[in-house]
């Protein structure tokens, strides 16, 4: 009975079977052996097979591309988070179409300018002015949004709305506040920040060497000023000069039409590109008292408002990073070698789950450090710290990008090499590592190891 009921099960089989198909098939492959080979499988074996056989033919469902590994997105309010993913918008339907082509050629796409100021968000954290008056928090969050996309916009605005305004904001007088800032938020007068000097980066605090000198016609100001970001279209530049009577810094509203102004484009960059930066040349400026900032008496001032935007370059290297990383995934999820998608090799997978570690490290980091801001306990080696850890692992991040995308990773059309190129800007701008390093060794020391 056992030999019938066998013939008649085989004969069901061979209902079920392509006759076409099987002969076929035995020309490529030991129908033999394969048969030999799957009657030793156990049936946790067998069933993994028939997944993997059942899954092939389908389209697989990718997950979401999520950089915000911990959800720290969850922690900002409903508005807080609508006001992110507006800005999200704005960078990916305004920006992203054209920031290659701007980029490449070295150029700022100047129209967008009053789409941004349309959004009202220069001098976020400031009170009254029409600005904002939002936390840090939301400063840093959207510096990262902006930077996700193209970091020299990102550094465009942070000229503009920390640097500039923040030197009006908290060293101004009140009828320079009332002059500026609200135009400045609508963007409809564009600002630019004049520390460093040919010669003078990291030693600002105590080597400018920019003068100015109170006269009968007012303050006469001499010197260079290098790498000034907006400088080339600015209406205002806060200009940093030393003293020459009493030897203290001093800040001052230059306009661009004031006698003995000048500035020259810098060319040749190879990062930041859209930026446009600046080389300034002060001879005999004279600017007059009501354009001095009055509460700006030495360097110390100076350096309160970059404390506060330091914070926002530590999110600025974040956003590059986030953006190096989504665009890395999505390639890999989608470029197929030896069959299948390179996203499903472990070589690749080690690359981008060290990317994301990094990523979210820096995340929690910056995340922690505006929640200080806004707590008003941030102190310079906190802020330094950030740039200090984010803006080096920007760079492990962009290189990671860079090396799963293979040689497509050098085209502009895949953003990645731009981000590349850009984390070097990032890296050594409002303060280089080294300079940060040496404010947290003595922080943690006791120790100053500045010369």
């Amino acid at each position: 009975m056992s030999i019938f009921k066998d013939i008649r099960g085989a004969l069901e089989l061979l209902k079920q079977v392509d006759l076409k198909q099987l002969s076929a098939l035995s020309r490529k492959v030991d129908l033999g052996a394969a048969m030999q080979q799957l009657s030793r499988m156990d049936e946790k074996q067998l069933q993994g097979l028939m997944k993997m056989l059942n899954s092939s033919g389908g389209k697989k469902e990718l997950p979401e591309i999520n950089p915000d590994f911990y959800e720290l997105s969850d922690k900002l309010t409903p508005e807080q988070r609508a006001l992110q993913l507006k800005v999200r918008d704005f960078m990916e339907t305004e920006v992203a179409p054209v920031v290659n082509d701007f980029w490449l050629r070295d150029e700022f796409p100047y129209e967008l300018i009053p789409k941004m100021g349309q959004l009202r968000l220069a001098g976020i954290t400031y009170q009254g002015y029409d600005c904002p008056d939002l936390p840090f928090l939301m400063e840093g969050v959207l510096a990262m949004e902006m930077a996700r996309v193209d970091s020299s916009i990102a550094t465009f605005f942070g000229v503009q709305s920390g640097l500039t305004m923040g030197s009006i904001y908290y060293c101004g007088s009140e009828e320079q506040k009332q002059e500026w800032l609200p135009a400045m938020n609508r963007m409809e007068k564009i600002g630019a920040f004049g520390l460093t000097e040919p010669e003078v980066g990291s030693g600002a605090a105590g080597g400018l060497t920019t003068t100015c000198k109170l006269t009968a016609d007012g303050w006469v100001l001499n010197g260079q000023k290098k790498w000034i970001g907006n400088a080339t279209f600015a209406d205002v530049i806060v200009i940093w000069a030393r003293d020459e009577a009493d030897g203290e810094v001093k800040g001052f509203l230059v306009r661009k039409d004031n006698p003995g102004f000048k500035v020259e484009k810098i060319r040749g960059k190879m990062a930041l590109r859209i930026v446009q930066n600046g080389l300034i040349t002060l001879t005999n400026c004279v600017v007059e008292e009501k354009d001095r900032l009055p509460h700006a008496r030495s360097f110390k001032d100076t350096a309160n408002v970059l404390r506060m935007t330091r914070a926002g370059v530590a999110w600025m290297a974040v956003g590059c990073a986030r953006g190096a990383y989504e665009n890395a995934l999505a390639y890999t999820q989608t470029r197929k070698q030896f069959g299948k998608p390179i996203a499903s090799f472990q070589l690749i997978q080690n690359h981008l789950v060290e990317m994301i570690s990094n990523l979210t490290a820096m995340q929690t980091l910056v995340f922690r450090l505006s929640e200080l801001q806004d707590l008003g306990q941030l102190k310079d080696e906190h802020a330094s710290l950030a740039k200090v850890f984010c803006t080096l692992r920007t760079r492990d991040i962009v290189r990671g990008a860079r090396e799963v995308m293979g040689g497509n990773g050098i085209l502009l059309d895949y953003n990645v090499a731009r981000f590349v190129a850009d984390a070097e800007a990032i890296y050594s701008y409002e303060g280089t590592k080294e300079i940060n390093t040496l404010i947290v060794g003595r922080s943690i020391t006791g120790f100053s190891a500045f010369v």
